[in-house]
């Protein structure tokens, strides 16, 4: 599979060479990322900024995700970009100029995720926003050499919270199983987390652990699986064994299988609830991305193993009135587009970056919208208004979780959410932030 670790594939984590210690990681990382985008015209040979144009056609920007894959899809944040565009330029455009989104499938491949990126290039594209795709490593180098911003991306490389052109809305799936593990620490026995088998999925055991052993708690039990896989009862029976072989350090003896497998989750939950009734009870938990009100459907509701669940997510949960905007948006111009979930992190992560390059295009006063000026106006110290579905975001390179090898990671707020009586609902009001949790993470 595209995003398995390969010998001939380079990391999206930091090379280990650059993995300083944390007394001069900081101040290293501020510095080299302010001479990355200094030096980026002469080390690659173009001049940042020149896509996009400064007359009065339309704004070109793109939008990738993978659609149509054995793995994870998001196909509703293409789909989202294409109708937000549609409803902007039915209310004036951005900045009196016509909004022209351009969509590309990553098909989860390295291959076409450099294509998505060229494509952005040769047809000047001034931003990236709203993506996904695992596959950073084959398209940064694409963006960073033609100076366009990645604006919102799902937060699924570290590569996205290092990138002197990344500007990421959410705290990526590290924030999510930090602060599910500190929730977790002391209600849970032993923990097994179940994640993909990829560099993507590397990082995720360091950060649920991170947060359990901020609350007290020993180390999860490491379960990598297939992320394309059709059924999982061998990984779901160890999950079950290891939860259940006996108590950690917390005082509660129920054991707690965390899942994060994106799109897998809902095959693995089926693999789960046939598995489970030869081994004593257990909780589970997962984070948004890998599970939302669909697949608590379809996995039995309250009769389901979800029942009970705690869950962490970026943002509000979907019926906050915050989201009202992107439901009009949505109900005026994709409607009947099934794509298209308002419930969908992906669309909702999708719908606050295009929030972010209006104000930055608005911030530009009408003057020359280009790669360029949409990269230093956010570089600029413009503070981002996103109606409550974030903490105000503002990007800059001295930020706490430098230290940590994230100097892009500006949001560290992440909800705690829960499955009651069949429906994901609030558990706690307002936002977590688990900043301080994230810098205790041992990276190395």
């Amino acid at each position: 599979m595209t995003g398995r670790r390969r010998t001939s594939t380079r990391s999206t984590f930091l090379p280990r060479s650059f993995r300083f210690s944390r007394s001069v990681r900081a101040t290293a990382l501020s510095a080299g990322a302010l001479a990355a985008c200094a030096s980026l015209a002469v080390a690659c040979g173009v001049v940042p900024g020149t896509a996009g144009g400064s007359g009065d056609g339309p704004i070109v920007v793109m939008t990738w995700a993978p659609e149509g894959t054995s793995a994870t899809n998001k196909p509703g944040m293409p789909a989202f970009a294409r109708a937000y565009a549609r409803w902007l330029n039915a209310n004036g455009g951005l900045g009196g100029r016509d909004l022209k989104v351009l969509t590309c499938n990553d098909r989860d491949d390295t291959v076409a995720a450099a294509q998505c990126a060229r494509r952005a290039v040769k047809e000047g594209a001034v931003a990236v926003v709203g993506s996904y795709s695992q596959h950073s490593d084959a398209f940064f180098p694409h963006l960073e050499g033609a100076g366009i911003p990645y604006i919102g991306g799902f937060g699924v490389t570290n590569a996205e919270f290092t990138s002197p052109l990344s500007y990421p809305v959410n705290g990526g799936r590290s924030s999510l199983l930090a602060g599910l593990g500190k929730e977790l620490a002391p209600q849970c026995g032993r923990v097994s987390l179940v994640r993909p088998d990829t560099i993507a999925g590397d990082s995720l055991p360091v950060m649920l652990d991170a947060g359990l052993t901020a609350g007290g708690h020993d180390a999860s039990s490491d379960q990598p699986a297939p992320e394309d896989a059709t059924e999982y009862t061998d990984q779901a029976e160890d999950a079950l064994r290891t939860a259940t072989k006996g108590e950690g350090r917390s005082r509660k003896g129920r054991g707690c299988v965390v899942t994060a497998l994106g799109d897998r989750t809902g095959t693995f939950m089926d693999s789960f609830r046939r598995s489970r009734d030869g081994y004593p009870g257990v909780r589970t938990a997962t984070i948004l991305g890998s599970v939302d009100q669909t697949v608590i459907n379809a996995a039995g509701a309250a009769s389901g193993p979800f029942e009970g669940a705690y869950v962490t997510g970026w943002y509000p949960v979907a019926s906050d009135p915050a989201w009202a905007p992107m439901k009009k948006v949505i109900s005026e111009k994709a409607f009947s587009d099934t794509r298209i979930d308002p419930a969908d992190t992906g669309v909702q992560t999708t719908w606050i970056a295009y929030n972010v390059l209006r104000q930055a295009v608005e911030s530009l006063d009408g003057g020359p919208v280009t790669a360029d000026t949409v990269r230093h106006a956010l570089d600029g110290g413009l503070r981002i208004d996103t109606g409550g579905l974030t903490p105000p975001l503002r990007w800059r390179f001295t930020d706490r979780l430098a230290s940590i090898g994230f100097p892009r990671l500006v949001n560290a707020d992440v909800t705690l959410q829960t499955v009651r009586k069949g429906r994901l609902v609030a558990a706690e009001r307002g936002f977590v932030d688990v900043t301080g949790t994230l810098e205790k993470a041992d990276v190395d």
